[in-house]
């Protein structure tokens, strides 16, 4: 193969990545071909999963600082209403004073909830 047909054929393969059915055939939902973490995910949000990183081993260093980092879900009981209040501090200042951003910790707070939601189904 030249590269001028490596190039048709990788644009074709772009164009087709906008296809919505040939996404669901090539990242059928219920495998974990269905599930690009790293695509879908990683490479969307770098600095803003850096961002909730910070906020993950502020929270150790705050309630556990003699521990290795780990997530204690005895003490995030209530990330909904964290969520919000921390939504709302972020319109008055987007730093905690702790030095977190308060969208870090919204996006944390989110990410809680959600796996402690399907950590129950």
């Amino acid at each position: 193969m030249n590269s001028y047909d490596k190039y048709l054929e990788l644009k074709e393969e772009e164009e087709n990545l906008n296809d919505l059915e040939y996404i669901n055939e090539v990242f059928p939902k219920n495998n974990r071909k269905g599930m690009p973490v790293y695509s879908g995910v990683l490479t969307y949000f770098p600095d803003a999963l850096k961002e909730v990183s910070k906020c993950s081993l502020e929270g150790n260093n705050q309630h556990h600082k003699d521990k290795p980092l780990h997530w204690d879900k005895n003490k995030s009981i209530d990330n909904e209403d964290a969520l919000v209040r921390h939504l709302i501090d972020h319109a008055n200042n987007p730093m905690d004073d702790d030095g977190i951003l308060h969208l870090a910790k919204v996006a944390w707070r989110g990410l809680a909830a959600l796996q402690i939601y399907l950590d129950k189904r």
